[in-house]
């Protein structure tokens, strides 16, 4: 698309990745730990086998040896879940969801695909499965890991009340206010789809948008449809997530 060969480029300094959260620095240490801990059970299972002839003592010291790792993974994977869930913002683990949409003067900006083995672009707690969907899976430590600015930096871009920056298949999408939509100023601004009851609305998000909060559900809707828009200045947008589209026409909900 013409607005991608102008805007889109892969650029040698793109958007660093925010700091592993410490919900995602112990998730790490436990699973390397109950790694460690089993490659030491595994070796000791090994050793007693080989040793299954000799004395009593050395019996005793290998049994000890086993007992202590065990205890020792188990008491770590269980502080560690306590106490997670003892800071958490939101009580223990959450698994919200949220759609979202990105346009640029009409036309609909896909994010960079999942690379390898991977099937999600972003971290563990809160990344995309290229479905057009937020996904928050995971304790939260703080209130704004679950904004939309979050998000966008743990994809590997930056969202601001003036400046965007996504990470496509075709490089770095780099947009600015001013930028022009058929011949007039363009400017960034953020739709929100939100349900009450068997209703939807939308809001324009005014002032710092990147710092909204997604809506506490598994399922959209009720979840919230994100409407990312460059386009000339407006109250409202006519762009709908599928989801929302399809509930809608269903009948079990309705715009308002």
């Amino acid at each position: 698309m013409k607005f991608f060969q102008v805007l889109a480029h892969e650029s040698e300094e793109l958007v660093e990745q925010a700091k592993p959260s410490l919900e995602e620095v112990i998730r790490t240490n436990s699973l390397n730990f109950t790694l460690y801990g089993l490659g030491l059970l595994l070796f000791l299972a090994v050793v007693a086998v080989f040793l299954k002839k000799t004395n009593e003592k050395v019996k005793y010291l290998l049994f000890g040896a086993i007992t202590s790792i065990s205890v020792a993974t188990t008491v770590y994977l269980a502080g560690s879940t306590i106490y997670l869930n003892q800071v958490s913002v939101t009580g223990g683990p959450i698994h919200w969801h949220a759609d979202f949409e990105i346009w640029y003067c009409g036309q609909k900006v896909e994010i960079k695909d999942p690379e390898g083995f991977s099937n999600k672009v972003g971290t563990e707690v809160i990344h995309e499965h290229n479905d057009d969907r937020i996904h928050i899976e995971g304790v939260i430590l703080n209130r704004h890991d679950t904004s939309i600015g979050h998000f966008i930096e743990q994809i590997g871009g930056q969202l601001h009340q003036d400046h965007m920056a996504i990470p496509t298949e075709n490089g770095l999408l780099e947009v600015e206010n001013g930028q022009t939509c058929d011949g007039q100023a363009g400017i960034l601004q953020i739709f929100v789809y939100r349900t009450e009851g068997d209703s939807f609305y939308q809001q324009k998000l005014i002032g710092n948008p990147q710092d909204y909060i997604i809506s506490p559900f598994s399922q959209v809707p009720p979840g919230d449809c994100i409407i990312i828009e460059v386009d000339r200045p407006k109250d409202k947008t006519d762009k709908l997530c599928t989801f929302y589209k399809v509930a809608a026409e269903k009948g079990e909900i309705h715009g308002r």
